[in-house]
């Protein structure tokens, strides 16, 4: 009898499948406050909102439920090389085409220009990692695609592994001393997995003496479940993004590996667990042939 046949009469070889198989892969996060093109998107309040039904419609036509998995693999800093001039906001993936069309309609976060700010990234998985945020320049014309020329060369703020607070990594810091229509685009570099992550927030930065009022963080997002309804500061989605559960077929050049914790727990538990199993039925075999020869 071999130890495979053993396994089996034992009624542990779905044991060792369920070792074997990889853990699905999951998505991760973006910015929510101010609210992301993205994750607007996904929400209630802004899915059917010309910019966003424009959106879906210039990219696979379907609902962006993942709005937490734009992110390519290894770019490892190169993001000017690998991210093409007017593809920023999709960071050239299909899935995402129609965050980069060039519009003035896109849904708006006020904010207090040179102000104290705490970003709200809201994050499905956490992993560990450097953030990047850039502002466009004066002058910035959204009724041109976004191009890396359009930012500051330099990053108006940067945070690494910044606290994790109700869902969403806490960056705090002075807002952009300008005023006008502009862009934030920030860049999420994993440090403890290959990916790295892109958002476009539109923002309307307004002096001293303008009418907006700061924002006010924004609740976390979450998949495949009802999301708690933030405080905001128009129009900042009154419900975060809700994803469905459609797939994510056609993403390019989307990291398709599986979530790093997760895998990192689950897969040594299994497969130690399936090991100890495999010496037990080993032994189990031998002393029965013994008992044969005896």
């Amino acid at each position: 009898m071999t130890v495979r046949r053993t396994l089996a009469a034992l009624g542990l070889a779905p044991v060792l499948l369920l070792a074997a198989a990889p853990t699905p892969a999951r998505a991760h996060g973006a910015m929510t406050n101010p609210v992301s093109r993205a994750s607007a998107c996904a929400s209630a309040q802004h899915s059917a909102s010309p910019a966003c039904v424009a959106a879906v419609a210039a990219g696979s036509g379907q609902p962006l439920d993942d709005w937490d998995n734009l992110r390519i693999a290894n770019v490892r800093g190169r993001d000017r090389e690998v991210v093409p001039d007017g593809q920023l906001c999709s960071g050239g993936l299909d899935r995402f085409a129609g965050l980069d069309l060039a519009r003035g309609d896109w849904p708006v976060t006020r904010l207090r220009a040179g102000a104290r700010f705490t970003f709200s990234y809201g994050i499905t998985i956490p992993h560990r990692g450097a953030f990047r945020l850039y502002v466009t320049k004066d002058g910035y014309d959204p009724g041109r695609p976004l191009r890396w020329s359009d930012l500051d060369s330099r990053p108006f703020l940067t945070a690494t592994d910044p606290p994790l607070r109700s869902g969403a990594y806490a960056i705090s810091g002075a807002l952009p001393a300008r005023t006008g229509r502009h862009v934030i685009y920030t860049i999420w570099q994993n440090s403890e997995t290959p990916d790295t992550y892109y958002s476009c927030s539109d923002v309307l930065l307004t002096g001293a003496g303008g009418s907006a009022r700061p924002a006010a963080p924004a609740a976390t997002p979450t998949r495949g479940g009802a999301a708690a309804t933030p405080t905001e500061a128009a129009p900042v989605p009154s419900s975060p993004p809700a994803p469905t559960a459609s797939g994510r077929a056609g993403l390019d050049r989307v990291a398709q590996v599986a979530d790093e914790p997760v895998r990192r727990l689950t897969m040594p538990l299994l497969a130690g667990a399936a090991a100890l199993l495999i010496v037990a039925a080993t032994v189990a075999v031998l002393r029965l042939r013994r008992r044969r020869r005896g």
